[in-house]
């Protein structure tokens, strides 16, 4: 596990070693502040960033394969993906590693959005309530895991970022309208794919509801996708 906790930390230094890093960083915190005024920040409305949250989630569906695709294409585009896999660290702490490291980024990219909640509290006449806020907060963490899950294994699977990136954003796209678009064709099969639903889940976040079988959920998916993106790093030792 220290082997894992080590390629995190190398791999979340690494995007504040290059400018893209910083553009990115800046970029989000721009476009956070946008959206957090124009959608929270409403006269005459309760205070609430409910709106705030279901944005920004929309945004991790392009932010999160941003991040995710370089982590293992970028590796087996340079011809290091090899020393990597013959150094003294077995697979699976390569990839959690990798995987780690571009979530601690993804933090780094929220983190900044805490200053809103005390801001917005300021200007309020009554503050928010704090259970939908740590809901929403919480809704974002998950969420973006499973993303950049998601597009770990997509960029196990490529040495081309490009490809990584839109292999990425169309599984993502897959998993948000999947199941409500198969809902109406296999009625034998909605409740099932009703639980399978991710806007469905967040829904319940976005009403401050914390379920603990929505966190299982995404926590469970999550760990799925950086099986598979063992795997497919695994694999390479078989060819």
């Amino acid at each position: 596990m220290r082997g894992a906790w080590t390629i995190a930390a190398r791999e979340w230094a690494s995007f504040f070693r290059l400018p893209v890093g910083w553009v990115v960083i800046a970029l989000g915190a721009l476009i956070s502040g946008v959206v957090f005024a124009a959608a929270a920040l409403r006269p005459g409305e309760i205070a609430s960033m409910r709106d705030y949250f279901s944005a920004t989630g929309a945004l991790l569906i392009v932010i999160c394969p941003a991040v995710s695709m370089r982590l293992l294409s970028e590796e087996a585009r340079t011809g290091t993906i090899e020393p990597l896999l013959t150094s003294p660290v077995s697979d699976a702490a390569v990839c959690a590693g990798k995987y780690l490291g571009g979530l601690l980024f993804l933090l780094s990219m929220i983190a900044p959005s805490l200053l809103y909640v005390p801001l917005l509290a300021a200007l309020s006449d009554r503050p928010p309530d704090a259970g939908p806020i740590v809901a929403g907060y919480l809704s974002l963490v998950l969420v973006g895991a499973l993303y950049l899950a998601a597009g770990a294994l997509v960029s196990a699977l490529t040495s081309s970022q490009t490809l990584a990136f839109l292999g990425a954003f169309l599984l993502l796209l897959v998993m948000l309208a999947g199941p409500d678009i198969l809902i109406p064709r296999w009625a034998g099969a909605a409740e099932v794919l009703r639980r399978l639903s991710i806007p469905t889940r967040l829904g319940d976040f976005a009403r401050g509801v914390i379920d603990l079988s929505h966190v299982a959920y995404f926590i469970a998916l999550s760990a799925w996708f950086v099986t598979l993106a063992y795997l497919a790093l695994a694999s390479r030792r078989w060819r």
